[in-house]
């Protein structure tokens, strides 16, 4: 008898395990607190040169204005105060008046120099004040951003019960939080009741299809069964054992959509062995040769998903492969200066136009064939590979290679 299933009890899981993302020069990131700041700043600055213009204009205007002198020279009886001005020792009181008028123009012109390198001085340092000052405001008006990208963060780093709840004033960034805990709300129930459907799906069909296998394998050990009731029960339970690897696979897609949190460390090349030991006696009985040189490339990730990439990417090389002389090479290196490792699984074979292979990675997508067109496979093998290294950060690209066959390639961080 079927017990009820127990739905899972444990929070949500991320699907995404956040890593800060570091600018070589965060300084000259066009953040908008940076933009804010300039263009506080800019337009302080512009209302500063638009005022010292008018001030040092209307300064010359009234000097130029206040320079004609109010008395004239009568008697030739003075002291030099200032060396850069030179009057004549003996002249006539017309040219001295002259030159002590173009001696007032020389000092009015030095007055307006020193205001105006002083007025220069005075206008770079508030702009210094300015700009700080709208730099801290921007801070200040901007810092609910700041506190919703860090929620986001956490959320997305830890579990989805986190919410904003952003305090303050009813404005935009509030509706802004509020939003966006309605929606992590949402995506909690959603995630809640995805982890409940797996559970009660992996409950439900395993057990009826391991009760038929039983049944069918004490059926056929009967000594006494007619050859043609023989027959039958491998036929079924042939069938019943495809139907388990379908919902296995089914269950191991659902599973690998989200990206793995508990990470440890893994070998590309111990695993790669790992899945050839298990396709090994499938390969001889097909004369398929297996090479390749498999180097030491430590990824973190979960050991058991990676495996399964590994071995759903062999099988299909050696099952879609030549007839004769047919041959799988698995390789995987470190490349050290873009950061991730490789697993190359290359294999002979007919073939494969490069268009065909847009839709291969779908469930249930074969080359040229039916979804029950082939007995190799239910049809999930490179959808799961595809889910799972997108759970690891990665990728896995196909590419036809020259004589026929495929080139799997699979990207991973290290």
């Amino acid at each position: 008898m079927a017990t009820t299933p127990i739905p899972p009890t444990a929070p949500p899981k991320p699907s995404w395990d956040p890593r800060p993302v570091s600018s070589p020069r965060p300084w000259l990131r066009p953040t908008i607190r940076i933009r804010l700041t300039l263009l506080y700043g800019g337009m302080f600055l512009i209302a500063g040169v638009v005022l010292l213009t008018i001030i040092y204009l209307l300064a010359a205007d009234v000097l130029q204005g206040s320079s004609k002198l109010p008395f004239q020279i009568v008697k030739m009886d003075y002291s030099l105060t200032d060396p850069t001005c030179e009057l004549p020792s003996q002249s006539s009181t017309t040219l001295f008046n002259q030159a002590v008028a173009n001696c007032m123009n020389h000092q009015r012109a030095l007055a307006l120099d020193a205001l105006l390198r002083r007025s220069l001085l005075a206008l770079l340092g508030l702009a210094v004040v300015a700009f700080a000052f709208g730099y801290a405001m921007a801070g200040r008006v901007l810092s609910p951003l700041g506190r919703i990208t860090r929620t986001a963060r956490q959320v997305a780093g830890s579990d989805l019960s986190r919410r904003i709840k952003l305090d303050g004033p009813d404005d935009e960034l509030k509706e802004l939080a509020d939003t966006f805990d309605e929606m992590l709300e949402r995506l909690d129930r959603a995630f809640t009741a995805q982890q409940r459907f797996v559970a009660n799906a992996s409950h439900e069909l395993r057990t009826p299809l391991a009760i038929n296998r039983t049944l069918l394998e004490v059926q056929l050990s009967d000594p006494q069964a007619s050859p043609d009731l023989a027959q039958l029960g491998k036929t079924l339970l042939a069938t019943n054992e495809r139907s388990e690897q379908l919902v296995e696979g089914l269950l191991l897609l659902a599973r690998s959509d989200n990206e793995i949190v508990d990470r440890k460390p893994v070998d590309l090349a111990e695993v790669a062995s790992q899945a050839l030991e298990q396709v090994r006696t499938e390969a001889q009985d097909k004369g398929v040769a297996v090479r390749g040189v498999r180097q030491s490339a430590v990824v973190q990730g979960n050991g058991v998903l990676l495996e399964r990439i590994a071995l759903n990417l062999i099988q299909n090389a050696v099952r879609y492969n030549i007839p004769q002389g047919g041959w799988v090479e698995v390789t995987t290196e470190v490349q050290e200066g873009a950061g991730q490792a490789v697993l190359v699984v290359a294999n002979t074979g007919p073939v494969v136009p490069a268009y065909e292979l847009d839709n291969i990675f779908e469930p249930f997508r074969r080359l040229r064939t039916e979804r029950t067109g082939s007995d190799k496979g239910v049809g999930l093998g490179l959808s799961i590979a595809r889910s799972v290294a997108r759970a690891h950060g990665g990728r896995i690209t196909a590419e036809p290679r020259d004589g026929g066959g495929l080139v799997m390639r699979v990207v991973l961080p290290v």
